[in-house]
């Protein structure tokens, strides 16, 4: 088995290279130093980015890139490009690199005649005119097509037929249809880390989820939603550094500021044109009331119907734009085919191109502009935003309107805002009052994107572009120092658990009574920022060599013929990544099941918490009602939670009894004395419930929905609990009464108000979701736990399972829910916990617990509120 310190080491991932050394001097001679720096390094990775800024040559760059890897490979090259922009390949490859034959442009394999470089589009790959398997190394210029990820056919397509993909479910990286292939675009966008994960995945550097899990705080609320952890961002920069090469200026790779000479992007006049809404068309609101004003937060139908509602105003603010310097070259931007025609009806003698134009008319059209050739063209940025160079003769943009997509926005500026533009680029964009929302995104966007190209051009000119360097640096970030803070009835410690329980002995083998926790959900959370956290894993089977390490001592320290209680959940797979077109589950209990017995815990069985089903929805978005009345096939069920139970054997195997029992004294009924035996004692009826515990009806009934509707929602929720639990279930009448309670304003959709209940034991519907400690950290500001445990999951566990007195660990303690709960329960409890903050936080909950102090919980807070408000 692996040295652990070695295994950690290998957790961190710097983009591994699959090209080939490359003599730079055998680099075509005509290009720029810079841009055989960017060929040399583009070859020897073998599958990298290139992102380079507007006017840096990336087409000579591919074209030279392409080439030098087929010196080796021999066999066919393919450069994919956006409609229009073949010219310019075609073009560069005369005029720059010198070369006697340009390369082809082709539709079909039959098309292209022996080895060499070969032209398409993306629409020729994506509709499966022609498989890219067929050639040796492949670019993707303007490659921010991809930026869709798994919800659009181009990204599926071109991960499937490019990299072999199966989706996590299938085969993962098997073999690639293409080994070497780049993508190049100069504006891989920082306002949504979904692009650049995206780039990532179809070079074969990282799986989207694995990439979300590794640098991301993910919301366990939401499920899409990803913030960049605060102390991994510069791991992450330096992350994408080392398969995607940032240059915003030739220096930045050269070091030589001379080198610059030229390369100087020219100034921007921004300006924007207001022009006021007309109110009158507010509309209503949901409720039917009239509004006033119109809403200034458009979402995209809104701003569509904006737009169209101030169609001929920007029209007229166009054309008074445009009387400044009638014979001036310029281009005019637009979204809409109502647009392009009110243009055309504005501006007569204008050029226009659109999508369902001729191609080859269009392409005349756009190389007749980039030449001169008449004054003014009428065009959309996603036909015309991306590949073109309009700077030789223009140096004038008007927007008609503007809109959320910030790509296509900077690429369009970017067509005439480019290195050898000679004039001061003027851009004016029009837009309404109410669409100062949209601009104000975009603004944000812009600046974003700057700090984006500041991020990592700082990073290049720090660490070079070599791998050992920036492989030094993250190294420094593994291992923590030890920490131990002892009470009179806890023991926490700062530590990596495998270190913990395998090096130090402060906790005895065979001395834990009980094993209480929550393991990591695999990839899904990370905990901290130290690579020895579970959830810095790359894969599940990552995550499950590392408890490798730690489950056999664990099993060491527990006491012959205990337990360990371990809290799991299932994790959703998105349909973009699970391969089978619809959003699966992963089962995580099934694997650690698998896991525990494998070092030699015999298997006991589950308990199945409920969950609630709406906040899971709101969540994930997996189960929708919207949904289920499209299509029911769909659907999946809620997802519980579970406590798996699994069992150190006993020393003497002839009997089930564990080495030291846990007693209980039986609490008995005295027929004669009318009192109990043993007041403190174990019941028969606490009995009944532990093992299979149900409610019988008392003959009350409950409320009928009329009745119900009339309620508060906090008295709805215990009427039905008691309903569900001593009534015959009746799937029709409960609708009924949901329905009823709709009716009436009173279902709600943030949450299930109407829980089914369960009367067996095995199944847990009565765990207080909400009350966990992190009701105490979020009432004091701090961090909150991604996964905190219940109080009462807990407390029940510890009495069950557990005698008075003994140690209950906690191997993942996180905020010492597990030792916290055990002292209130006349335990000791011992935690360890990787996370420093996490630790400090816990020991200060011990430390209440043993002062016999109730720990305020959120509830506490939410009555506050609630007698403040009277």
């Amino acid at each position: 088995m692996q040295n652990y310190s070695d295994f950690i080491k290998s957790k961190i991932k710097i983009a591994p290279k699959h090209g080939f050394s490359l003599d730079i001097d055998t680099i075509n001679p005509k290009l720029k130093p810079f841009n055989k720096i960017m060929v040399k390094w583009l070859v020897e990775g073998g599958r990298r980015a290139c992102f380079a800024s507007f006017g840096l040559h990336k087409t000579v760059t591919q074209l030279e890139a392409v080439r030098c890897t087929l010196e080796k490979t021999g066999g066919k090259g393919l450069i994919v490009l956006p409609l229009n922009v073949k010219q310019e390949f075609i073009e560069d490859s005369k005029n720059i690199l010198g070369w006697e034959t340009p390369p082809k442009f082709i539709r079909r394999i039959e098309e292209a005649s022996g080895d060499g470089i070969y032209l398409t589009n993306y629409e020729t790959i994506r509709d499966g005119k022609m498989d890219p398997a067929h050639f040796s190394v492949t670019s993707l210029d303007e490659a921010s097509i991809l930026r869709g990820l798994g919800g659009t056919k181009t990204f599926r397509e071109f991960m499937r037929l490019f990299t072999g993909d199966g989706g996590p479910m299938g085969c993962r990286r098997g073999d690639d249809a293409v080994k070497y292939r780049f993508v190049a675009t100069a504006t891989p966008s920082p306002n949504d880390y979904i692009e650049l994960l995206a780039y990532a995945d179809f070079l074969g550097v990282m799986d989207v989820s694995q990439a979300k899990t590794r640098f991301f705080k993910r919301d366990s609320t939401k499920a899409d939603k990803l913030t960049l952890h605060a102390h991994k961002e510069e791991e992450f920069w330096l992350w994408v550094s080392s398969w995607a090469l940032f240059v915003n200026k030739p220096s930045d790779i050269t070091g030589n500021p001379a080198d610059d000479e030229g390369y100087n992007l020219p100034e921007l006049d921004l300006r924007w044109h207001e022009i006021p809404s007309d109110h009158t068309k507010a509309g209503a609101d949901s409720d039917g009331q009239i509004k006033m004003f119109k809403d200034l937060s458009l979402g995209v139908i809104g701003a569509s119907k904006e737009k169209r509602d101030s169609l001929q105003d920007r029209i007229r603010m166009m054309n008074k734009i445009r009387e400044e310097d009638p014979n001036a070259h310029r281009i005019i931007w637009h979204d809409l085919e109502d647009e392009r025609k009110a243009i055309e009806k504005a501006i007569p003698d204008i050029t226009s191109i659109f999508g369902s134009q001729n191609y080859e008319k269009r392409e005349q059209a756009i190389l007749d502009f980039s030449y001169g050739r008449f004054r003014e063209l009428a065009a959309k940025p996603v036909i015309a935003g991306s590949g073109c160079n309009f700077q030789r003769f223009c140096s004038w943009a008007i927007y008609l309107g503007i809109g959320f997509k910030f790509n296509d926005f900077i690429q369009s500026i970017h067509r005439i805002q480019r290195f050898l533009q000679q004039n001061t680029v003027r851009i004016d964009l029009i837009y309404t009052e109410a669409e100062r929302g949209i601009r104000k995104n975009l603004e944000t966007k812009w600046k974003n994107h700057n700090k984006l190209v500041k991020n990592m051009t700082e990073i290049i000119k720090k660490y070079g572009l070599s791998h050992a360097e920036m492989a030094q640096h993250l190294t420094r970030k593994i291992g923590v120092e030890r920490v131990e803070i002892e009470g009179k009835l806890f023991l926490a410690i700062n530590n990596d658990n495998v270190d913990e329980l395998t090096n130090h002995n402060r906790i005895k083998d065979n001395s834990v009574g009980l094993v209480l926790t929550s393991i990591p959900f695999s990839t899904q959370y990370e905990y901290s920022p130290n690579y020895a956290d579970y959830g810095h894993s790359e894969s599940n089977e990552e995550f499950f060599r590392q408890m490798d390490y730690m489950t056999p001592n664990l099993f060491k320290k527990l006491m012959p013929g205990r337990l360990a209680v371990v809290h799991v959940k299932d994790r959703i797979i998105p349909m973009g990544l699970s391969g089978m077109g619809v959003q699966e589950v992963y089962p995580f209990h099934m694997d650690t099941i698998l896991h525990f017995k494998k070092h030699g815990f015999a298997y006991m069985g589950m308990k199945t918490i409920v969950t609630d089903v709406v906040r899971e929805n709101n969540q994930t978005y997996r189960l929708g009602w919207t949904e289920q009345c499209k299509d029911g096939s769909k659907m999946g069920v809620g997802m519980p939670e579970y406590l798996l139970y699994f069992r150190k054997p006993q020393t003497e195997l002839i009997n089930a009894y564990a080495d030291v029992p846990v007693v209980k004294q039986k609490k008995e009924w005295d027929k004669k004395a009318k009192q109990w035996i043993n007041p403190n004692g174990y019941s028969r009826a606490r009995w009944q419930m532990d093992a299979h515990g149900f409610t019988r009806s008392s003959g009350n009934r409950c409320l009928r929905p009329e009745e119900l509707a009339a309620l508060e929602p906090k008295d709805i929720f215990q009427e039905y609990k008691r309903f569900s639990l001593e009534e015959i279930y009746d799937f029709e009448f409960n609708v009924k009464i949901a329905e009823t309670l709709e009716l009436h304003g009173k279902l709600p959709s943030g949450f299930m108000l109407l829980q089914p209940q369960s009367w067996s034991d095995e199944v847990w519907t009565d765990v207080t979701r909400m009350l966990t400690l992190n009701g105490s950290q979020w009432s004091k500001g701090k961090e909150m736990h991604l996964c905190p445990m219940q109080f009462d999951i807990a407390d029940r566990v510890i009495e069950q399972l557990s005698n008075p007195g003994e140690i209950v660990l906690d191997p993942f303690a996180g905020l010492f829910t597990t030792p916290y709960r055990a002292i209130l329960k006349g335990r000791i409890g011992y935690g360890i916990e990787l996370s420093s903050s996490y630790f400090l936080d816990g020991v200060q909950y011990c430390r209440g617990a043993e002062q016999n102090v109730n720990m305020p919980s959120l509830f506490d807070f939410i009555e506050l509120e609630e007698k403040e408000a009277v």
